[in-house]
C-alpha cells in the first residue's frame, strides 16, 4: 500500500480511531497502576506502561489469530484481570519503606502489561483487519495512538484524585471484562453454549450475565480485603 495513496491515509485513520475506541479500559488499567505513586514516577509509569503495551500489542497482532485458538487462554487471562482489578482496590501493598519508589514503578508497569496482555488479545484483531495485512500501515497507526493514549490515562488520573469511586467503577470494570473473556474461550464455548440453550438465553447474554458477576466479585472481595486490613492497621499497634 503506497503512502501517497488515499486508502493509505483512510486505513491509517480507520487503525488510529480502532485503537482509541479498544484503549479506553487500558486507559482504566494504566491511571489505576500509577495512582499510588509520586507525580513524577506517574508521569514516567504513565510514559513507560503506554509505549511498551502498545509495542507489545503490535507483536500481539502478529500471533493474535493463532492465540485466540489456544485453549484455556482466555480463562487464565481472565482470573489474571480478577487478581488485578482487586489488588488495584487495595493502594498499600507491600512496597511500604524505604527504597519503595523503584519498586513501586516496577509493579505499576507490571500491571500495566499484564493487564494490557489480557485485554488485547480480542482487539488485536480490528486492528490487524484495518491494516489489511500491511505491518508498516499497522506499527504507524499504533505508534500514533501512544501519545492519545497516554493523555487519556493521565486525564483519567486527575478524575481519580477528584473522585475516589473512579478506582472502585475502574476495578470493576476488569471484573466485568474477565467475565466476557471466559464466555469466548474456546475451550469453553460448548459448555457455554449448552448452558445458555438450557437456560433459553443467548451466549453473549450469558457473556454479560458472568461480566456482571466478575464485577460483583471484583468489589465484594476489595471491600472484604480491605475491611481485614483497617482491622489488621487498628489492632496492631495494642499488640505493640
Amino acid at each position: 500500500m503506497e503512502f501517497a495513496t488515499a486508502a493509505f491515509w483512510l486505513a491509517l485513520a480507520q487503525i488510529v480511531w480502532v485503537n482509541i475506541l479498544l484503549s479506553g479500559d487500558n486507559a482504566v488499567v494504566i491511571a489505576l497502576a500509577a495512582r499510588s505513586l509520586p507525580p513524577r514516577q506517574q508521569k514516567q509509569a504513565i510514559v513507560i506502561g503506554s509505549g511498551a503495551a502498545i509495542v507489545m500489542r503490535i507483536v500481539l497482532t502478529v500471533v493474535a489469530a493463532q492465540l485466540l485458538e489456544l485453549p484455556w487462554l482466555k480463562t487464565i487471562g481472565a482470573l489474571l484481570l480478577l487478581y488485578i482489578g482487586v489488588t488495584l482496590l487495595l493502594p498499600d501493598g507491600e512496597e511500604d519503606g524505604h527504597g519503595s519508589q523503584t519498586g513501586g514503578m516496577v509493579a505499576a508497569v507490571r500491571t500495566i502489561l499484564i493487564a494490557d496482555l489480557v485485554m488485547s488479545l480480542d482487539n488485536v484483531i480490528a486492528v490487524a483487519a484495518a491494516a489489511n495485512g500491511s505491518m508498516p500501515l499497522l506499527i504507524i497507526g499504533l505508534a500514533i495512538s501512544i501519545p492519545l493514549v497516554i493523555f487519556g490515562s493521565t486525564l483519567l488520573l486527575r478524575v481519580i484524585e477528584r473522585f475516589p469511586v473512579v478506582v472502585w467503577l475502574g476495578a470493576a470494570l476488569l471484573g466485568y471484562i474477565a467475565g466476557e473473556i471466559i464466555v469466548a474461550d474456546p475451550a469453553l464455548i460448548p459448555a457455554f453454549t449448552a448452558f445458555s440453550i438450557a437456560l433459553g438465553t443467548e451466549l453473549h447474554q450469558l457473556g454479560l450475565a458472568l461480566g456482571a458477576a466478575g464485577a460483583l466479585f471484583v468489589v465484594v472481595v476489595g471491600k472484604v480485603l480491605l475491611a481485614r486490613r483497617r482491622a489488621d492497621a487498628q489492632s496492631a499497634p495494642r499488640a505493640t
